[in-house]
Protein backbone atom coordinates (compact mmCIF):
# COMPACT_ATOMS: atom_id res chain seq x y z
CA UNK A 1 0.00 0.00 0.00
CA UNK A 2 1.26 3.90 -0.87
CA UNK A 3 0.70 6.34 1.65
CA UNK A 4 1.37 9.39 0.72
CA UNK A 5 2.66 12.43 3.16
CA UNK A 6 2.49 16.44 2.12
CA UNK A 7 6.13 17.26 2.80
CA UNK A 8 8.05 20.54 3.62
CA UNK A 9 11.75 19.47 4.52
CA UNK A 10 11.30 16.59 7.39
CA UNK A 11 8.21 17.73 8.05
CA UNK A 12 4.38 17.43 7.11
CA UNK A 13 3.00 20.31 5.26
CA UNK A 14 0.94 22.74 6.19
CA UNK A 15 -1.11 22.96 3.56
CA UNK A 16 -1.76 19.78 0.66
CA UNK A 17 -1.74 21.60 -2.75
CA UNK A 18 1.16 24.39 -1.80
CA UNK A 19 3.36 21.77 -0.30
CA UNK A 20 7.38 21.30 -2.08
CA UNK A 21 6.39 17.71 -2.79
CA UNK A 22 4.68 14.55 -1.40
CA UNK A 23 6.74 11.12 0.75
CA UNK A 24 5.20 8.36 -0.64
CA UNK A 25 5.95 5.16 1.81
CA UNK A 26 5.97 1.55 0.46
CA UNK A 27 3.90 -0.28 3.15
CA UNK A 28 3.42 -4.14 3.45
CA UNK A 29 2.09 -5.51 6.98
CA UNK A 30 3.01 -2.34 8.57
CA UNK A 31 6.78 -2.55 7.64
CA UNK A 32 8.17 0.37 5.24
CA UNK A 33 9.57 -1.16 1.65
CA UNK A 34 10.46 1.76 0.52
CA UNK A 35 10.14 5.55 -0.38
CA UNK A 36 10.35 7.91 -2.43
CA UNK A 37 10.28 11.89 -3.02
CA UNK A 38 7.60 13.47 -5.71
CA UNK A 39 7.98 16.69 -6.48
CA UNK A 40 4.43 18.49 -6.23
CA UNK A 41 3.99 18.76 -9.99
CA UNK A 42 1.69 21.97 -9.17
CA UNK A 43 -1.40 23.41 -7.36
CA UNK A 44 -4.71 23.23 -9.89
CA UNK A 45 -8.33 22.23 -8.74
CA UNK A 46 -8.43 18.85 -9.17
CA UNK A 47 -5.29 17.86 -10.36
CA UNK A 48 -3.25 16.47 -7.07
CA UNK A 49 -6.06 13.97 -5.84
CA UNK A 50 -5.84 12.81 -9.19
CA UNK A 51 -2.09 12.55 -10.00
CA UNK A 52 -2.08 10.69 -6.57
CA UNK A 53 -4.50 8.40 -7.28
CA UNK A 54 -2.72 7.50 -10.33
CA UNK A 55 0.21 6.98 -8.62
CA UNK A 56 -1.75 3.96 -6.37
CA UNK A 57 -1.83 5.90 -2.77
CA UNK A 58 -4.08 4.66 -1.31
CA UNK A 59 -3.68 7.08 2.02
CA UNK A 60 -2.95 10.92 2.24
CA UNK A 61 -1.74 12.48 5.05
CA UNK A 62 -1.02 16.63 5.59
CA UNK A 63 -1.84 19.64 7.67
CA UNK A 64 -4.81 21.44 5.86
CA UNK A 65 -6.56 20.44 2.29
CA UNK A 66 -9.33 22.07 0.62
CA UNK A 67 -12.51 20.35 0.49
CA UNK A 68 -12.10 19.79 -3.19
CA UNK A 69 -9.59 17.50 -2.99
CA UNK A 70 -11.11 15.99 0.22
CA UNK A 71 -13.84 15.05 -1.98
CA UNK A 72 -12.38 13.67 -4.68
CA UNK A 73 -9.90 11.47 -2.40
CA UNK A 74 -12.92 10.30 -1.00
CA UNK A 75 -14.95 9.14 -4.75
CA UNK A 76 -11.40 7.38 -5.50
CA UNK A 77 -11.48 5.47 -1.68
CA UNK A 78 -8.13 7.00 -0.53
CA UNK A 79 -8.05 7.65 3.20
CA UNK A 80 -7.48 11.00 4.64
CA UNK A 81 -5.82 12.73 7.63
CA UNK A 82 -5.87 16.14 8.13
CA UNK A 83 -4.69 18.26 11.26
CA UNK A 84 -1.28 16.40 11.38
CA UNK A 85 1.72 18.14 12.24
CA UNK A 86 5.54 16.34 13.33
CA UNK A 87 8.04 14.80 11.58
CA UNK A 88 7.73 12.50 8.30
CA UNK A 89 9.07 9.67 10.94
CA UNK A 90 6.75 10.56 13.76
CA UNK A 91 4.09 10.18 11.69
CA UNK A 92 4.31 7.35 9.73
CA UNK A 93 4.98 5.81 12.76
CA UNK A 94 2.03 6.65 13.96
CA UNK A 95 0.01 5.74 11.03
CA UNK A 96 1.81 2.19 11.54
CA UNK A 97 0.70 1.97 14.78
CA UNK A 98 -2.78 3.04 14.68
CA UNK A 99 -2.30 6.45 16.78
CA UNK A 100 -2.57 8.62 13.40
CA UNK A 101 -5.23 11.17 14.34
CA UNK A 102 -7.17 13.08 11.75
CA UNK A 103 -8.75 16.24 12.90
CA UNK A 104 -11.00 16.49 9.59
CA UNK A 105 -9.76 19.96 8.99
CA UNK A 106 -10.87 21.46 5.67
CA UNK A 107 -9.05 24.90 4.51
CA UNK A 108 -11.25 27.15 3.11
CA UNK A 109 -8.93 29.91 2.37
CA UNK A 110 -6.50 30.00 -0.37
CA UNK A 111 -4.55 33.22 -0.64
CA UNK A 112 -2.34 31.69 2.62
CA UNK A 113 1.20 30.90 0.81
CA UNK A 114 1.99 27.59 2.75
CA UNK A 115 0.18 28.15 5.86
CA UNK A 116 -3.70 26.37 6.42
CA UNK A 117 -5.63 29.27 8.12
CA UNK A 118 -7.97 26.51 10.04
Amino acid sequence: MKIAIATEGNYVAGHFGHCEGFTIFEVENKTINGKQFQVNPGHRPGFLPNYLNDLGVKVIIAGGMGGGAIEIFNEKGIRVYTGVTGTLDETIEKYLNDELQSSDTVCHQHQHAGECGH
